[in-house]
């Protein structure tokens, strides 16, 4: 990543924040590069409040413990700590006086995580325009989402992978048949992980490689967006059948 060298749990959080960061849409402007970014974690507005309920749960003081670094940005055992509602309060008082997408909406705890996953699809307010503009909304989640896939090839700084993009057909947003795309695995230089083998299962952000997954971990990712998934169908059914 850099001639720097970081903690593990900082190291990770930098990995998968950085691409929106390179991007403008998150975190401090003018970054000097990945090994900044955990120094200015308090300052990526949208992880923070998921990072320390995830550490309050579990009785950490660090927030930017691997386990609850990797919780947030890709899943596990440790989101089955954080309680729903208070999860529910913090993050309605976290985002208080801006547009979300359901979260001043939801009557329900059943699906509520402290994961990437649910700040995409149900802070974020992308989903209110899905019945307006549901080819750039679902573009943008699919991008700003952690997603999944199958390194096909590597050439250079590009790596092809095969994953499961997200739709929107029915009414409802779910994954789609796999489809290959090409995203960065380094950029100039920068590298947020080392080159990807051909056939490993790897995490994506935006359009770069974030991290080599494990079966047990691509599990996790894969559990928690469902989980989330449900959760936004079910409450947009609610709110058009006029129970939400």
């Amino acid at each position: 990543m850099t001639n720097k060298t970081l903690s593990t749990g900082h190291a990770l959080f930098a990995q998968y924040a950085y691409p929106p960061n390179e991007l403008g849409y998150c975190g401090p402007a003018g970054g000097d590069g990945p090994s900044e970014l955990a120094t200015h974690a308090k300052e990526f507005d949208g992880a923070w409040p998921y990072l320390t309920a995830i550490a309050e749960a579990v009785g950490s003081s660090d927030p930017l413990d691997e386990d609850i670094v990797r919780s947030y940005w890709v899943g596990g055992p440790s989101l089955d700590n954080v309680d729903p509602a208070v999860l529910l309060t913090r993050l309605r008082t976290a985002f208080k006086g801006q547009v979300t997408g359901l979260l001043g909406e939801l009557n329900t705890q059943t699906g509520v995580l402290a994961h990437h996953s649910f700040h995409v699809f149900v802070v974020y307010p992308w989903v209110r325009f899905l019945n307006r503009d549901a080819t750039t909304a679902v573009r943008v989640m699919q991008d700003c989402r952690i997603r999944w896939g199958t390194v096909e090839s590597v050439a250079g700084e590009q790596v092809v992978i095969t994953s499961r993009p997200l739709t929107f057909d029915a009414g409802a947003l779910s994954l789609g048949d796999p489809e290959t795309e090409r995203v960065n695995w380094s950029k100039d230089g920068v590298s947020l992980a080392p080159a990807p083998e051909p056939g490993a299962t790897v995490s994506a952000h935006w359009d770069w490689v974030c991290a080599t997954l494990t079966d047990e971990q691509t599990t996790a990712l894969a559990t928690a967006t469902q989980v989330t998934l449900d959760l936004v169908n079910t409450a947009r059914s609610e709110r058009a059948g006029g129970r939400l």
